[in-house]
């Protein structure tokens, strides 16, 4: 016997604050991801750490969102805790890989599409797994098809956001990836709900109304929690409003001194390898066979 299927039973409420957590969440990410293109390697881990788990998080909130809508009229539905937290250490750990390349390798070529796939199949993965942790009175069923098109939706809408996330074009370039970005996951989402179908145990079990929300509410807290802290750190970062022309001037003020000469030794600093400046008062001493900087 098949199920009764409903995905909008609280109507466009749960698609619309899904999508809004799937963007704050990639605005979120992606910012983090540009702050640390501008910073020197010891800090560049703890944004792309704070970046995958906003990314994760606001995927994984915006997944159980959109659940809260999902009904099969004839059996209530259940959540199993343990894989549904699974699920969300999944997509903060595969996102994280993504990104990690990303962040260390640059937005472009082998990184960019490497970076991009493996985020995208973690997206994936944590909305399968989530779908996995289920608890009802029949089995789920799936369309490969359908399936294959939303893990397709997830690597290019991953791929696209990590390309943009490297421009670092400021505020309001990262908030149109992270619309995009978010229209991307809740467009697999929904992709993948359509490739559902339930087929019901010989008796079912009686309907129990808003299980499903009953259930969800107090596991989204944490995540929530931890996204409205991740906004404030990015919020208070002085560099996170950057435009490109305040860009180019943090740039110049990283370039070395003009009349420094590079000596082997020196201590590199930014992500772009250039070498520290000459302190005031500093002899300059040049390799024998040198040439003096020249001036035009």
């Amino acid at each position: 016997m098949e199920g009764t299927v409903d995905g909008f039973s609280y109507g466009l409420v749960t698609p619309v604050v899904a999508y809004l957590m799937a963007c704050l969440g990639g605005a979120l990410g992606l910012r983090c991801t540009t702050r640390s293109l501008l910073v020197e390697h010891s800090w560049r881990p703890g944004w792309l750490a704070l970046g995958s788990a906003a990314i994760g998080s606001g995927i994984w909130t915006m997944h159980f969102i959109a659940m809260m809508g999902f009904t099969v009229q004839e059996t209530p539905i259940h959540y199993d805790r343990a894989t549904t937290f699974a699920s969300l250490a999944v997509a903060i750990v595969m996102v994280g890989i993504g990104i990690f390349i990303v962040g260390y390798r640059g937005a472009g070529g082998t990184a960019l599409f490497t970076g991009g796939t493996i985020t995208g199949l973690g997206i994936a993965t944590m909305h399968y797994l989530g779908m996995a942790g289920m608890r009802l009175g029949g089995r789920l069923e799936y369309n490969t098809l359908t399936v294959a098109a939303s893990v397709v939706i997830a690597v290019v809408a991953a791929i696209a956001a990590l390309w943009a996330a490297g421009q670092v074009r400021g505020f309001l370039w990262s908030l149109g990836a992270s619309m995009v970005m978010g229209l991307a996951v809740s467009g697999m989402h929904y992709t993948g709900m359509a490739a559902v179908s339930v087929h019901l145990h010989s008796t079912p079990e009686a309907p129990s109304e808003g299980a499903s929300a009953e259930l969800l509410a107090p596991l989204m807290i944490g995540p929530l929690v931890f996204l409205l802290l991740a906004g404030v750190i990015v919020m208070f970062d002085p560099l996170m409003m950057l435009g490109k022309a305040d860009l180019r001037k943090a740039a110049a003020r990283s370039r070395p001194h003009p009349s420094y000469v590079p000596r082997s030794g020196d201590r590199l600093y930014g992500h772009v390898g250039r070498r520290a400046p000459v302190r005031p008062g500093r002899r300059v001493r040049r390799r024998p066979g040198a040439r003096a900087p020249q001036k035009w």
